[in-house]
């Protein structure tokens, strides 16, 4: 056990390192960011930041140094950055795993050898494959970039082959995947907590919705029978011990016809989805993180109250400074803004969780609120 006194560290300083800055901290942990940004908001709260590129030798053996255990903020740090931290102190959740994730092409690979059920996918490398690929599907395709881009970033619907090669070449013809695009219903999410020993938590699942490819807003519980919840779950905490995974796990999936689950993707971190969880739940996921990567047991999950969580992104500042105080006239609405100082569409700059008595009644005021608080 790695207990209170000690250093954890964590490569990337935005919003997830700076939520978990702030439970480390208050859990009695010292906090090291390493971060090239001035300004990360995870490194102006923290104990320590060093400003450095995530390829900076010197700076990665300093933090390995300095730190009891080390994690990633998100999945697309360099491989080669962990190891290099990994010799100096543990660094989790595994590298490999983290490495998985940045690829889509290898994450769905692996979600298939293990009997995972997904939409079709294909592998595409050259336009040749594109027109194998297109044939084989038969119907409309999602065609994305298959290494790291910015959510909604790097993909592109397509209808007919005509359509895939433009998006391909749009693209830089560089390697992709194409999936089958099919109707869901719904966009779940499950977060869960494994210990270095097995033990797992998992919260209530969450369900999403997105605009242009990016989260928009949250509901817990989600709005499914029992028994699609129960299946999710199960779904989840199986993938999470077919990894051997230590930390905070997030598994996205698509309830489709029939109500079938599939899994889309897999974030080996905390996740935006489940941010209700810092004030609706009875351990937040980010005490969940602290207390995995210093090897203590997972703590409760249970939900106090039904929650609604809205994302607020640079766009509501387009007119000027948003209307805070509509958010304090209610006193079941909770606002975390995440100390960034540069506002531009699509980012995003914090969120606000909605409680209330039932789903719904949560679900009217996070957006009624949001659109109160246009200036």
């Amino acid at each position: 056990m790695i207990l209170p006194g000690a250093t954890l560290g964590m490569i990337g300083g935005g919003q997830l390192g700076r939520m978990f800055t702030i439970a480390a901290r208050s859990m009695g942990y010292q906090v090291i960011i390493l971060d090239p940004d001035p300004h990360s908001p995870a490194g102006t709260i923290a104990d320590q930041h060093i400003q450095a590129d995530y390829h900076d030798h010197a700076a990665l053996d300093m933090l390995g140094d300095y730190c009891a255990v080390v994690t990633a903020e998100f999945e697309n740090i360099p491989l080669s950055s962990l190891t290099r931290v990994q010799q100096h102190c543990p660094v989790l959740p595994d590298p490999e795993t983290i490495a998985m994730a940045q690829d889509k092409l290898l994450e769905k690979e692996y979600l298939d050898e293990q009997d995972f059920p997904t939409v079709a996918f294909y592998s595409i490398q050259t336009s040749e494959d594109l027109v194998e690929a297109m044939g084989e599907l038969e119907g409309p395709g999602i065609l994305k970039i298959t290494q790291p881009s910015y959510p909604g970033q790097g993909q592109h619907a397509v209808n007919s082959f005509e359509e895939a090669l433009e998006a391909y070449q749009a693209m830089g013809e560089k390697p992709c995947i194409l999936e089958e695009r099919l109707f869901v219903t719904k966009r779940l999410s499950v977060i869960l907590a494994r210990s270095i020993n097995g033990d797992i938590e998992s919260y209530p699942v969450s369900e999403n919705e997105y605009i242009r490819g990016t989260l928009d807003l949250s509901l817990a519980p989600a709005r499914i029978d029992d028994e699609t919840a129960d299946n999710a779950v199960e779904m989840a905490c199986d993938l999470a011990d077919k990894l051997d995974y230590c930390g905070v796990l997030s598994v996205e999936l698509f309830l489709v016809e029939d109500d079938d689950l599939l899994v889309n993707t897999i974030a080996p971190r905390p996740h935006n989805s489940g941010h209700f969880t810092v004030d609706a739940c009875t351990t937040s996921q980010f005490d969940q993180q602290v207390r995995a990567l210093c090897g203590l047991p997972p703590s409760d999950t249970e939900l106090l109250l039904p929650v609604a969580m809205v994302n607020l992104m640079g766009d509501l500042w387009t007119n000027g400074t948003p209307h805070w105080e509509e958010v304090f006239k209610e006193d079941r609405a909770l606002l975390h803004l995440y100390g960034k100082r540069e506002t531009r569409p699509g980012r995003k700059m914090g969120h606000i969780n909605c409680l209330a008595d039932d789903v719904e009644s949560a679900l009217e005021m996070a957006t009624e609120l949001r659109a109160r608080l246009a200036p």
